[in-house]
């Protein structure tokens, strides 16, 4: 245990631990089932979770661009996800960093927990505590299970390429298999591909408990320093009677509004084609995915006239304005204030072509 004190975080690490096992009834019992991913065309790394646990998002999925994905579960223990991205910002790898964060915590036969660093490795660690059914795996296995000698119990690890899924909990032992043979079979991109495989463990009969929560997040390959800039996806269902359902909805609507930002990002830079292409997918996928409200979808049609007016393209923002104010009689009332702000024409004439639709 001494030859972890160098380690960044360690000392907090030690500290917190070391009052297990008094401490360890104060953790929160967070089992559940989740993967770790990296998509190796893109760079993306991410963590998805479901749990029959209030807000699961708040402490299993860690994710930082440039860095790793980490999720911690079980009797979950949140300094694994700030320590073990310190060990991976420092330049460990996910073996070295999960062996680390293990062999300092005399509690580590309750934990169940994945890292996978920017490079592609990835570990999964199953205690032997957890409670069953439970175990994980690791894909592209490169080390297959090994005895961990942490705490008073350890636990098996495993060490591969490009995921891992576990799982606790569980109403029985298919249910990792199934994640992670779905993961492998889905198409798609990363976010396709992890609910896939969460879809996969609730299909093969998920937590014994039932269904709550879920969480997804997804970030960029490289860091830009902007760390809001950074995350694709970081969505959490935090009390829902189909999470997963919930869950897929809110992708699909962030994917619309990805292309929102892409979208407003081209005008900026003036590429007008560019920008009416991107607005144009966001409508697509808003229209097109169940349980989208009409305000949602009216935004984006609304600001795509905005900017079609913007470029003098008016003829063909009417219709738009039109379906926006329809759906919602808010934007017509907004439209004159636009102008006085600089974001449309101050041209009463125009201004009343508009709000008239003529």
């Amino acid at each position: 245990m001494a030859a972890n004190s160098s380690i960044p975080g360690m000392k907090t690490l030690l500290t917190l631990l070391l009052l297990a096992p008094a401490a360890l009834g104060q953790l929160r019992p967070v089992n559940t089932f989740s993967i770790v991913a990296r998509d190796p065309a893109t760079g993306q790394m991410g963590v998805a979770v479901q749990s029959h646990w209030f807000a699961v998002g708040q402490m299993v999925p860690w994710a930082e661009a440039g860095v790793g994905a980490i999720a911690t579960q079980s009797f979950v223990d949140p300094t694994y996800g700030k320590v073990g991205l310190e060990l991976l910002r420092a330049g460990r790898s996910a073996p070295a960093a999960l062996r680390a964060l293990l062999s300092g915590d005399a509690s580590c036969e309750v934990r169940q927990v994945a890292i996978l660093d920017a490079s592609g490795d990835v570990a999964t660690f199953t205690g032997s505590r957890d409670i069953p059914s439970a175990g994980s795996i690791a894909g592209n296995v490169k080390e297959g299970k090994s005895d961990v000698p942490c705490g008073a119990h350890g636990g098996s690890m495993s060490v591969g390429r490009d995921f891992a899924v576990q799982a606790n909990l569980m109403s029985n032992d298919r249910i990792w298999p199934a994640m992670a043979e779905a993961y492998a079979a889905a198409k798609g991109d990363l976010a396709d591909r992890m609910l896939a495989a969460l879809d996969a463990a609730q299909a093969a009969g998920g937590d014994i408990r039932g269904k709550q929560s879920a969480a997804i997040i997804i970030v960029n390959a490289k860091s830009t320093g902007r760390a809001w800039q950074d995350r694709v996806f970081d969505l959490r269902v935090d009390d829902n009677p189909t999470p997963l359902v919930e869950l897929r909805r809110l992708v699909a609507l962030q994917r619309a509004y990805n292309h929102m930002n892409a979208g407003d990002l081209a005008v900026e830079q003036k590429d007008n084609e560019t920008a009416l292409r991107e607005y144009s997918a966001a409508e697509g996928i808003a229209a097109t995915t169940a349980g989208i409200p009409a305000s949602r979808h009216a935004e984006m049609i609304y600001w795509h006239a905005v900017a079609l007016v913007n470029m003098g393209r008016v003829d063909e923002s009417l219709p738009l304005f039109q379906r926006a104010f329809a759906m919602e009689a808010g934007w017509k009332e907004l439209t004159p204030r636009l102008a006085r702000v600089g974001l449309l024409p101050d041209d009463a004439k125009l201004l009343e072509r508009i709000v008239g639709g003529r």
